[in-house]
């Protein structure tokens, strides 16, 4: 796991904790900003996990050619 996955996942679960928080309290404001930070965590989690199986592949690659 690298350091975007990890502050994806972060965000997401500050941004659902707003999300219920603002249901709770009924405050639209603090739930829509905290249903953006669960959308912007998920985007960067997967932002990470894409650059972490791109490596993945040309560490793959280097392998095969070194052989």
């Amino acid at each position: 796991m690298n350091r975007d996955e990890i502050r994806g996942k972060a965000e997401k679960a500050k941004g659902y904790i707003k999300e219920e928080t603002g249901e709770a309290i009924n405050d639209p404001a603090l739930e829509a900003e905290g249903r953006g930070e669960r959308v912007a965590g998920k985007l960067r989690e997967g932002f990470g996990k894409a650059k972490r199986k791109v490596g993945e592949a040309v560490d793959d690659v280097v392998d095969e050619v070194e052989e």
